[in-house]
């Protein structure tokens, strides 16, 4: 692992000086953000070591997740840990540090609650990204840091407007015979909502628990409404709760998708008025939720007219099938179906999947070929980030715009 110095701040640190370094980074926080080219930046994590530690790793980001491409340097005789890289100026990402962290007991454990309950948030970093602690699933909360770089795209949609009109948001408990579980249910209802009017368009989001934190569903749809972006709509959003069952129902899930259309949408329509014409209706999600996005489509056109994938975990095959990609490969095998898509994917999602899968940034770049050469409409787009909700709350708005657009 080389010990190199990019960063031309750190190059021309005095070790003796190193208080001068901690005052600027604490006026204007971390990660420390210099230019090398027109269109790239050194980009470099610091964390100050008060205490002697015998290592600091990043975890996100252009870090990554695993050693040694994640641990920091130490630069020798003074306080000052760090890590750079070479990255384009429109990069966001959200990241966390741990100390000691190589080869302790927590790098091996497999529960992932367990394996990060010592990552923090950068102290050096006043930006953060809250995840909610959930009691009902016992899923605790998270702060994590946020880096923002200069060219990273706006996201003018997911602030809220003082005296802008507003939404109504309703929770319910639903309970499925089909998969034997109760969950949550959010039902977004558009301002001005009269239930005698005519049916509204329809959005069913998958890991509808987002709404309590990551992506700030409402607000979006409020403001996206208010200018005229989309048409007003009714969007119900459907909890999934634990991981295990996360993991057990979204991966292309017939007896999820049946729940949908046989039990929940049956449900909602007693409650309120809305389409039942597939082209006015959107199946939506990301990762996992963006697969069940995409699968829903492919099964039940005739429900799911159009698909907002982000990030959909398209490497992923049953158990005993030998190959990765299993829906990309049903979608090249099956006669087109009148669905749209919007599709992204992550640049920096290039990791190793599960079972040596291909990446998702891969997977994904695959989905859209074998899409279009069957016929669909598709919208392909990419973003200079990760499997990140502080990216996906953003491009959110994209896919909505580009699906309700006649």
């Amino acid at each position: 692992m080389s010990d190199r110095i990019d960063s031309p701040r750190l190059q021309q640190l005095d070790p003796s000086r190193t208080d001068e370094l901690w005052a600027e980074v604490a006026e204007h926080g971390t990660p420390l953000v210099e230019p090398v080219a027109e269109d790239d930046v050194w980009l470099t994590f610091l964390y100050r070591a008060r205490e002697p530690v015998k290592s600091v790793s990043v975890f996100g980001g252009p870090a990554g997740w695993d050693p040694p491409a994640n641990v920091m340097h130490h630069l020798p005789g003074t306080d000052v840990w760090y890590l750079t890289f070479r990255v384009r100026a429109d990069l966001r990402c959200t990241y966390s540090l741990a100390v000691d962290d190589v080869d302790s007991p927590a790098a091996k454990a497999e529960d992932w609650y367990e394996r990060t309950a010592h990552w923090f948030a950068d102290p050096l970093n006043p930006t953060t990204f809250v995840f909610p602690k959930d009691e009902l699933v016992g899923s605790p909360g998270i702060v994590v840091s946020v880096a923002e770089l200069p060219g990273a795209p706006a996201q003018p949609w997911i602030t809220p407007r003082t005296g802008g009109p507003r939404g109504e948001l309703e929770q319910y408990a639903h309970r499925s015979d089909v998969l034997g579980n109760e969950r949550r249910i959010w039902i977004y209802t558009p301002p001005g909502y009269q239930p005698d009017a005519e049916p509204l368009p329809l959005l069913v989001l998958f890991d509808g628990d987002v709404v309590r934190g990551p992506i700030p569903f409402p607000t979006i749809l409020d403001n996206l409404i208010a200018d005229g972006r989309i048409p007003p709509l009714i969007a119900v959003l459907v909890d999934s709760l634990t991981q295990e069952v996360r993991d057990r129902e979204l991966p292309c899930g017939a007896p999820f998708l049946e729940y949908l259309t046989d039990e929940l949408l049956p449900w909602v329509r007693e409650r309120h008025i809305i389409t039942t014409d597939p082209a006015r209706t959107i199946a939506a999600g990301q990762s996992h939720g963006g697969q069940a996005a995409a699968f829903a489509g492919l099964r039940r056109p005739d429900v799911f007219g159009n698909v907002l994938s982000q990030s959909g975990s398209f490497w992923w095959s049953p158990d005993g099938d030998d190959e990765h990609e299993w829906l990309t490969r049903q979608y090249a095998e099956s006669e087109r179906q009148p669905v749209r898509f919007y599709v992204e994917a992550g640049l920096q999602e290039r990791g190793q999947t599960p079972d040596h899968g291909p990446s998702i940034l891969v997977a994904n770049r695959h989905l859209r070929t074998i899409l279009r050469s069957k016929g669909y409409e598709v919208e392909y787009a990419e973003y200079n980030g990760g499997h990140d909700y502080a990216c996906w709350r953003g491009s959110l708005a994209d896919g909505l715009i580009a699906l309700t657009t006649p």
